[in-house]
């Protein structure tokens, strides 16, 4: 049975479990892999002069056996994160490492351990199969997924599922992720596509949203309370345009820092008024060769964030570049404030002058996806409108190189997406009244 079929029985909006099970299913499929025998390709070269077009391939890619526990869904829309460039460019380290480490504990395991990678780490489609164990989902059931992937055998991960000693990032830390046409997924990582959202809408959130949730608003990040002011950086990108929402829906007062002036009426459209162009000030935290940070750059930022809340430090600081950046967070941070980081694009080696954190009790907090709950939380807000997906353009599958190389080089604004099977954007709505009631708010964030 051809991609095709399968294809046309999700356009049919036939949903039922017997329509699905009888589909037959096909014993290979295409998906995006990085080739073991290529880690090397990009070795000498600077970070930005690595090309993910160049390594990135299509590729028919045979399916494994299922196994207890796990889901096959048809992948109708994925989504570029991060994770991906990094896995493209084999920064910090190859993900292959993390295929051979996972093979070796469980013979289901040893199916991950290829010489190639299927990537992606988002998905929206429809469950075909289900493993022996799997009693919540059903095929023909429309689902999104989130990237926790657990083994859940240890007594750790029991309070707080990212703290299992075998906790992975799907699609980044496995194989068979979500750019591809079909996906293979633990069914915890299931959650319902909300019905108002197209495919690529519907995919885009999965990653970053629950990231900024657990982040910003879980009792395991910052806790964000009604009133606090908030600095986010890169706030109209694929993680900060989330927890810029969230900010506002809470309550609190977001201070939105971008690059650009399109930038900034990103921002605008989802409602934040406080907002720092960061290269129309210019500002220079590190001196030209990278070496040395310059404090009076940190005061500067400081003084312009007083000027736009009336004189008041920040009491949260949402920290995702690393590197460059960390040492003004933590100088911004009002006393007993909170710098919350998941991520470091800029660099992992981060620097900052310790007096104003001690001295001033301030928290640095980490913050590394979230666990189910807080996943299957972020999404019920975007089923319900409160939060809206940011999505400024999308790819064909065949063209996933170039999506992943506007995400490296921070072309993009909002979410990428990538269309799998679904053959043209705009598609998987099913509650068109519910669509009408949020469309301007939709559309606002929509190719921003």
């Amino acid at each position: 049975m051809s991609m095709d079929q399968i294809r046309d029985a999700i356009m049919s909006g036939d949903r039922s479990q017997e329509t699905y099970e009888a589909l037959e299913i096909p014993t290979t499929y295409r998906g995006a892999t990085v080739h073991k025998d290529e880690v090397g390709m990009f070795e000498g070269m600077a970070s930005r002069d690595k090309d993910p077009r160049k390594s990135l391939h299509i590729d028919d890619v045979d399916l494994p056996e299922l196994a207890p526990g796990e889901a096959l869904v048809a992948v109708m829309a994925s989504a570029i994160n991060y994770n991906t460039v990094w896995t493209s460019i084999f920064e910090p380290v190859s993900t292959f490492g993390f295929l051979e480490r996972y093979g070796r504990t469980s013979e289901f395991a040893k199916r991950h351990d290829l010489p190639y990678h299927v990537v992606g780490s988002d998905l929206a489609g429809v469950v075909l199969r289900v493993g022996p164990g799997v009693s919540k989902w059903k095929a023909g059931t429309e689902v999104v997924a989130h990237c926790l992937s657990v083994e859940l055998e240890d007594a750790e991960g029991h309070d707080d599922t990212m703290l299992d000693p075998q906790q992975r990032i799907w699609g980044f830390e496995t194989n068979f992720g979500g750019l591809a046409e079909l996906a293979i997924v633990k069914a915890n990582q299931l959650m319902p596509k909300p019905a108002h959202l197209s495919w690529e809408e519907a995919a885009c959130p999965g990653l970053v949203n629950s990231t900024a949730y657990r982040q910003l608003i879980s009792k395991n990040g910052a806790a964000l309370k009604l009133g606090d002011r908030v600095l986010i950086w890169g706030a109209s990108g694929g993680l900060g345009s989330y927890a810029t929402q969230m900010a506002l829906a809470a309550g609190a007062e977001p201070i939105c820092v971008v690059s650009s002036p399109e930038k900034a009426e990103i921002c605008r459209k989802m409602g934040a008024e406080l907002i720092i162009d960061r290269r129309a000030e210019d500002y220079k935290f590190w001196n030209e060769d990278n070496t040395k940070q310059n404090p009076k750059e940190w005061q500067r930022l400081g003084k312009k964030i007083r000027e736009l809340t009336g004189g008041h430090d920040v009491d949260i600081v949402f920290e995702h570049p690393g590197r460059e950046t960390f040492g003004a967070s933590v100088y911004v941070a009002r006393k007993g404030g909170k710098i919350v980081t998941c991520a470091s694009t800029s660099g992992y080696m981060h620097e900052y002058d310790n007096r104003y954190l001690w001295m001033n009790l301030k928290d640095i907090l980490s913050s590394h996806f979230a666990n189910y709950r807080e996943a299957w939380e972020a999404n019920e807000l975007i089923n319900r409108g409160l939060i809206h997906p940011t999505l400024s353009k999308t790819y064909s599958l065949d063209e996933v190189g170039q999506a992943a190389l506007d995400v490296h080089k921070n072309l993009h604004q909002g979410k990428v997406g990538v269309l799998t099977l679904a053959p043209e954007a705009g598609l998987g709505i099913t509650d068109q009244e519910k669509r009408a009631k949020y469309e301007t708010q939709i559309n606002a964030f929509r190719n921003v």
